[in-house]
C-alpha cells in the first residue's frame, strides 16, 4: 500500500543535518526488530485514550527507503499508529501516521514536525509544524499545537516522548530484548 506523501524539506543548519543523519543510522541497525515498551511518564493520566495497561511494542519494520524508516507503534490489538522518520537535507522530520482498520487514514495522521538542534546526546526534538497546528485547530484539538515530540535513543533503550505545557507522557523500550514482531500495522 502506498503511504501519503511528506512535506518537502524544510531549511536546516549543519548541526541539525548532522543529527538528523544521525538518528537515521541509530535507528537502522534495529531494522526487522520489534521491542516491549513501558510507559515512564504519564502526566496528567491520559484518560481518553489510555495506554495503561496494554502491550505497548515498537517494531522497526520499514527501512527499504534510504532517507525514511517507519516504526509502527502497536498499543494492544490496535495497530493504527506508525511512526515515519524521514532524513532531510537539513535535518529530520517526524510523522505520525494514523490508520483505521480498513486501511484508511484517520482524520488526524500525518502531524508531527521538523528536528531542532538538541543540545543533549542522543535526544531529539520535533516540534509541531504548521500542517500540524493547523489540523489540530481545525479538529479542535487546540491543545496540542504546542506539542513538541522527542527521541532519545542509546544502545540500552529508545524514548517517545510527547510533551506540551500541563502535559508530558513517555514510553521507554528496552533495545536489549527483543520481542517477536507483531502483526503489520493498518494500511501496510
Amino acid at each position: 500500500m502506498s503511504h501519503p506523501p511528506l512535506d518537502p524539506p524544510t531549511p536546516g543548519t549543519e548541526a541539525t543535518a548532522a543529527q538528523g543523519a544521525e538518528l537515521l543510522e541509530r535507528l537502522r541497525p534495529l531494522c526487522g526488530k520489534a521491542f516491549a515498551g513501558r510507559i515512564v511518564a504519564d502526566t496528567p493520566t491520559n484518560t481518553d485514550d489510555t495506554f495503561q495497561g496494554r502491550e505497548l511494542i515498537m517494531h522497526v519494520r520499514d527501512c527499504t527507503q534510504p532517507d525514511t524508516i517507519r516504526v509502527p507503534f502497536h498499543v494492544g490489538d490496535n495497530h493504527s499508529r506508525t511512526w515515519v522518520f524521514q532524513r532531510l537535507s537539513g535535518g529530520a522530520r517526524l510523522k505520525h501516521d494514523h490508520r483505521h482498520r480498513d486501511g484508511s487514514s484517520d482524520a488526524m495522521t500525518m502531524y508531527g514536525g521538523d528536528l531542532t538542534l538538541s543540545e543533549q546526546a542522543g535526544r531529539y526534538e520535533f516540534p509541531g509544524d504548521d500542517y500540524s497546528k493547523t489540523m489540530f485547530r481545525n479538529l479542535g484539538r487546540e491543545v496540542s499545537t504546542t506539542n513538541v515530540w522527542a527521541i532519545e535513543l542509546d544502545d540500552q533503550r529508545f524514548v517517545y516522548e510527547l510533551a506540551r505545557p500541563g502535559r508530558l507522557f513517555r514510553v521507554e523500550f528496552d533495545l536489549t530484548r527483543p520481542v517477536p514482531a507483531p502483526p503489520p500495522p493498518w494500511g501496510d
